[in-house]
């Protein structure tokens, strides 16, 4: 199948700012309030080729993507998988775009038409993106315009034609399983140092309004209560804080490195991480490499920011959690 067409930038002027000048400054300033250090490392990070960053309107998650953005390592980057959850229809498998490239505000970043291809050759299940489905997702398109900026800030601004290509992956709603068998398919090209991953994830969508108002009394998060409208307001902890107890347990899975623990905790807590299954798909992929060569310091994500829209009181608030990781390969 031929990639034809040029996906619009469908969420400019709505959840990000559509003109170029004005979308460039916010970006740079979201990025200059990152440390020039992480974890004891400049920025960005020697070989930290995978990052997890949120994909909510940039007044929400733009600074705390900020954060993966600069310690993304783009030196050797010929193109960049961007794995991202489907909101729009229901998804099993993965499934690829049809479109030859992305718009953003900043410019247009090309499909890599001939991975796209080898993914479908590959006998897995990649579905393409219905189009009108890949105009309306936003898990995908919020990162274009950070790697339109960050691939000029490495290659800067005369070629564009030289740029790195994309490859936009939806990741559907598998199981652990099926996870590790899309992983260990992307571990051949997570191996490449040519290769980056961005992987989209929001954390814990709080509120009745998300249909997910768990809470940990006492801070026992294996003792976890469903909270219903009407229910007076706790305070042993503040709801916030058992949001950020829940999310810290997540976090702490992925950081292990072992995907199976992630499958855990997502089902004992039933967090809504939105981007779980991409997440899972990244973890199993590294894994896959660990198992090959291990190495300290490798292969594991390490997380460097962690942000909520809102800190809530009362059953009646809502929150979405972001929060920004690296791996180095």
């Amino acid at each position: 199948m031929t990639q034809k067409g040029s996906r619009e930038a469908t969420h400019a002027y709505s959840w990000y700012d559509g003109d170029p000048d004005t979308l460039s400054n916010l970006l740079d300033g979201f990025l200059n309030n990152v440390p020039d250090t992480i974890n004891d490392s400049s920025l960005p990070i020697p070989g930290a080729r995978v990052v997890i960053a949120p994909h909510a309107g940039y007044s929400y998650s733009g600074p705390c993507a900020a954060w993966a953005y600069k310690a993304l390592d783009l030196s050797q980057a010929k193109r960049i998988f961007v794995l991202g959850p489907s909101h729009t229809y229901y998804l099993r498998g993965c499934a690829l775009t049809k479109f030859a490239s992305y718009e953003t505000p900043l410019g247009a970043l090309s499909v890599d038409a001939g991975i796209i291809q080898e993914l479908r050759n590959t006998g897995a299940v990649f579905r393409d993106i219905p189009s009108s489905s890949d105009l309306d997702e936003h898990s995908l398109e919020m990162h274009f315009p950070y790697l339109y900026k960050r691939i000029t800030q490495t290659f800067g601004l005369d070629d564009p034609a030289s740029y790195p290509t994309v490859v936009p992956i939806l990741v559907g709603d598998n199981n652990g399983a099926q996870e590790k068998e899309y992983g260990r398919l992307l571990a051949p090209y997570l191996r490449d140092p040519q290769n980056a991953f961005v992987v989209s994830s929001d954390f814990c969508h709080w509120g009745l309004r998300f249909n997910y108002t768990a809470y940990a009394p006492g801070g026992r998060v294996g003792a976890l209560q469903k909270l219903q409208r009407g229910t007076e307001r706790p305070t042993d902890p503040p709801i916030h804080e058992s949001i950020r107890q829940v999310d810290y347990q997540a976090i702490e899975a992925v950081e292990s490195g072992d995907h199976d623990s992630f499958v855990d905790n997502l089902s004992k807590t039933n967090n809504s991480v939105c981007g779980r299954h991409p997440i899972g798909v990244m973890m199993a992929a590294l894994e896959e490499l660990a198992k090959e060569t291990p190495e300290e310091g490798k292969y594991r994500f390490k997380f460097v920011q962690y942000q909520r829209s809102s800190l809530v009181e009362d059953v009646t608030d809502s929150s979405v959690s972001y929060a920004s990781a690296y791996a180095i390969v």
